[in-house]
């Protein structure tokens, strides 16, 4: 008589453990999820992925003729439609995906429920396909840099970092209010008037000198203000603000750690509570 092999899934032992080996066997299942949630985007619109690029083209020409006219930024080294689109993009990619990512497991109740695979795949999948978007802003951006005659620089190379810390910074959001929203469905309600609020506080459409040296400061605890200022910086070739970035990364890390310890505390009951 051959004997039943009988696989046990139970919970790790360890606080914080993020499944990496899990999340590589299980690889094609978040590549799935992340093409279906591109696709889904922009199914049955009549310009497609164009939204990609409208979305911020036009948001940034609304705020330049608005800070052009009535706030006349003469400290900036770069033509404002570029500082704005710089920061625009990263925001963009931020608010999106954070925004699909807190109902990722909410969204997929089918899945969750009767499906066993490292639950971390849905935040991270939501995450993903947000970077179809900024790839095509960025062409955009560099397109605008050509046209107004902005040269790059050696410190073009760090633009990826701070792409990559833009990516940690809204995984480590996405995955904690995915978690959080399963238990409490406020989450829905209170998570864009807190995006919105966030959006005013970060350098989007403003540089940060034009704040006042105690205020600079108070600014450079958003995680966002080091990414954006280093990104611009990359691209540009301006000065680095260390201090900002330094915080940005500080936070980002404690953001992340936490998170997963969250996430990971609160897994075993997502089915229960869905």
């Amino acid at each position: 008589m051959q004997e039943t092999q009988v696989t046990k899934i139970k919970p790790s032992a360890s606080l914080i453990n993020l499944d990496l080996k899990e999340i590589w066997l299980y690889r094609e299942l978040l590549y799935f999820l992340t093409w279906r949630d591109v696709k889904v985007r922009y199914k049955q619109t009549a310009i497609g992925v164009l939204w990609a690029i409208l979305q911020p083209v036009l948001t940034t020409a609304i705020f330049t003729i608005i800070f052009t006219q009535f706030a006349r930024f003469d400290s900036l080294q770069v033509p404002y439609p570029l500082f704005a689109l710089s920061g625009l993009l990263i925001w963009l990619f931020v608010n999106n995906s954070i925004n699909t990512a807190s109902g990722s497991l909410i969204g997929n109740i089918n899945l969750v429920t009767k499906v066993y695979f490292p639950r971390l795949i849905m935040p991270i999948s939501a995450t993903l396909a947000g970077l179809v978007d900024l790839a095509l802003g960025f062409v955009i951006l560099v397109i605008l840099m050509f046209y107004y005659g902005i040269g790059l620089t050696w410190q073009i190379v760090f633009a990826p970092l701070f792409v990559i810390l833009a990516i940690l910074l809204t995984l480590s959001f996405g995955t904690l209010f995915s978690g959080v929203n399963v238990r409490f469905r406020d989450v829905k309600f209170a998570l864009p008037f807190a995006l919105q609020i966030w959006m005013f506080v970060s350098p989007i459409f403003y540089p940060l000198n034009v704040l006042s040296e105690k205020w600079r400061v108070l600014f450079a605890f958003n995680p966002l203000t080091g990414i954006l200022e280093g990104f611009r910086a990359s691209l540009f070739g301006e000065k680095f603000d260390w201090l900002a970035i330094g915080v940005s990364f500080a936070m980002t890390i404690v953001l992340a750690v936490f998170s997963v310890f969250v996430f990971k505390r609160m897994e075993d009951d997502f089915a229960d509570l869905i």
